[in-house]
């Protein structure tokens, strides 16, 4: 989580800036090309640089006649495989927030609470007029730049946004009340 906080508030422009940039550029292929295709494009990318790497050292190897063996072979020989652990501890995790999404689904269909029922009714009917104007792709993108932007603008303008987040709460409670 502290990973997370410290790319989406720029603490590493670098690192945010690569993340940013490559987030972005996935889902802006996307709209253009299949995820068949993109993914297909990225990994013949990454392997050709792999490939070329590999050719250009053992050409530098031969020149200079020295030894140094496979250039990836530190990455070769690191354990990429994922603990029991680590799958029980995600699998877990994944399958709580799976069950309390069922268990509320079922509370909001079957109409246990009207209002809420209601509330979630108004919810998706909204939602069908966000769908008429945007795709799901574009909802992502927009998402993405959220992401990476409302942060850090909060982060600068905080006293500005809060004081005007505390009049519109004030107003709203005001017409609730009338």
């Amino acid at each position: 989580i502290q990973f997370m906080v410290e790319l989406l508030y720029w603490r590493d422009v670098k690192t945010s800036g690569v993340v940013f940039g490559a987030g972005l550029s996935l889902l802006l292929s996307l709209t253009l090309c299949s995820i068949v295709s993109v993914s297909s494009y990225i990994t013949l990318v990454l392997l050709s640089v792999t490939i070329c790497f590999r050719i250009y050292k053992g050409i530098l190897q031969a020149i200079q006649k020295s030894d140094e063996g496979h250039p990836f072979k530190l990455y070769l020989k690191q354990d990429v495989g994922l603990s029991e652990e680590t799958v029980h501890k995600y699998s877990d995790c994944a399958l709580a927030w799976f069950n309390t999404t069922v268990i509320e689904l079922r509370r909001l269909f079957l109409v246990e609470d009207l209002v809420d029922s209601l509330k979630f009714a108004v919810l998706m009917w909204i939602l069908t007029y966000v769908g008429a104007l945007f795709n799901g792709l574009t909802l992502l993108i927009l998402g993405l730049v959220g992401m990476f932007s409302f942060p850090i603008i909060y982060e600068k303008y905080k006293v500005q946004i809060d004081h005007y987040v505390g009049m519109a709460n004030k107003r709203v409670k005001d017409i609730i009340a009338t």
